[in-house]
């Protein structure tokens, strides 16, 4: 199933879930023109809306730069608004219902992402040791690159509007290589300086490589016919998808290694004695998440550290799953204990 029908069904069964309509962002519905200094509100048919619809509408707070807005006909579709913003962008206002069931269940697929990383991690070495530059060897790299580092996969787009950088759009002046470390620096999202160092000879020789075919994009393979083409973010969920047989994306990378990264920090600091002692330990993890990823604390928080963790710092649990967890070659003993506490609330 392609990511996009993927999110979709996700979308329309978290609507369900909530007991909400399935809306889709094309149907018809109440539109927006400008009236004075405020606004006015039409049905599909023409009608002007009464006083309790215009309150529902009031209490979205639709942004006054959208253009293009439709709400739903309907106080309980699961998309209440759609519109574009001052950039072109589709923007959407959701049902707090659908929004409830969505955070509830937006880290559901961890635990079997956990699963299938040991496999997945001995498929990117086939693909590591493949000779010259195929698009499965440098997918491998770019993958193995977030497994390790946690960068944003990056988009052409967000790129070229925002200046700002992305495993995939890195360009060639990004990377300082050496015989066995890849130093990173770049501009990231919102304009935040980024540096990452990695250790690792393999991954450093075949970014050399890259670096070296023509163009100033780092990420770059040579198809069948020798042609340089560059790598993209939907090229590697594609890779990810393959390898795995499951609709992970890279953002199931980065939530992975979010949990993990506050979960071994938890670990690190041990009990707390007291309810503000708990309470400023699991701060302090997910800041050391946010800096890891990238993020604001609140983000890493909401989308990125499984509030599962958490919970067994706050219960104990974590510590139980750490004591019986061990490393391996391809799984970290911090990824095995997180694995565990996952399997564990979900049983």
């Amino acid at each position: 199933m392609p990511a996009s029908d993927a999110r979709v069904e996700d979308s329309l069964a978290a609507a369900e879930d909530a007991g909400l309509y399935s809306m889709t962002d094309d149907c018809p519905g109440i539109s927006r023109r400008r009236r004075g200094r405020g606004w006015s509100y039409s049905g599909t048919r023409g009608a002007t809306v009464d006083d309790d619809e215009r309150a529902r509408i009031t209490a979205l707070v639709i942004p006054p730069a959208w253009t293009d807005v439709c709400i739903s006909p309907v106080p309980d579709g699961h998309i209440q608004a759609v519109g574009l913003d001052a950039k072109g962008r589709k923007q959407y206002r959701y049902h707090d219902r659908w929004r409830e069931v969505r955070d509830s269940t937006k880290f559901h697929r961890l635990s079997d992402f956990g699963a299938a990383l040991p496999a997945l991690r001995n498929r990117l070495d086939e693909d590591l040791g493949r000779r010259g530059l195929p698009l499965n060897k440098v997918l491998a790299t770019v993958v193995r690159l977030l497994d390790e580092s946690l960068i944003r996969i990056g988009n052409e787009e967000y790129a070229e509007e925002n200046e700002s950088f992305g495993l995939t759009t890195l360009q060639d002046e990004h990377a300082d290589v050496g015989r066995e470390k890849v130093v990173f620096e770049f501009r990231g999202k919102s304009g935040q300086g980024q540096e990452v160092v990695l250790q690792d000879r393999q991954l450093a020789r075949i970014v050399k490589a890259c670096q070296d075919l023509p163009g100033e994009d780092l990420f770059q393979f040579l198809d069948d016919t020798g042609q340089v083409a560059d790598v993209t973010s939907t090229h590697v969920n594609e890779y990810l998808r393959a390898l795995t047989g499951a609709t992970f994306t890279a953002k199931d990378i980065r939530t992975w290694g979010g949990t993990v990264t506050a979960a071994a920090h938890l670990v690190e600091l041990g009990p707390a004695d007291t309810e503000a002692a708990t309470k400023k330990n699991v701060l302090a993890a997910i800041d050391a998440a946010a800096e890891k990823l990238g993020n604001t604390r609140s983000v890493a928080r909401s989308s990125y550290v499984h509030p599962r963790i958490t919970d067994a710092y706050e219960d104990g649990r974590l510590f139980v799953c750490w004591k019986k967890a061990r490393s391996s070659n391809r799984f970290s003993r911090s990824e095995g204990a997180v694995l565990d506490v996952l399997r564990e609330r979900a049983a």
